[in-house]
């Protein structure tokens, strides 16, 4: 079999039409609810977390968790 790389886009409307003729309409509806991407600020909520470390302070935490291994 010899066939072309399908671009992203190709992929996801032939997958859409599989989907739409072997669930149905309502249940392929149903299908791609189930992998939405979430909710929220991703990059806000991170820095909440995380902070704003120094290049130090990653390096010492690394070290840290990585006996052995030193930078």
């Amino acid at each position: 079999m010899n066939e072309q790389a399908l671009t992203l886009g190709q992929i996801r409307e032939r997958g859409i039409q599989v989907l739409r003729e072997r669930l149905g309409i309502v249940d392929m509806v149903r299908f791609l609810q189930q992998t939405e991407t979430g909710w929220g600020n991703y990059t806000e909520e991170r820095h909440q977390w995380l902070g704003d470390p120094d290049l130090r302070t990653v390096a010492k935490a690394i070290q840290r968790k990585s006996p052995g291994n030193k930078i």
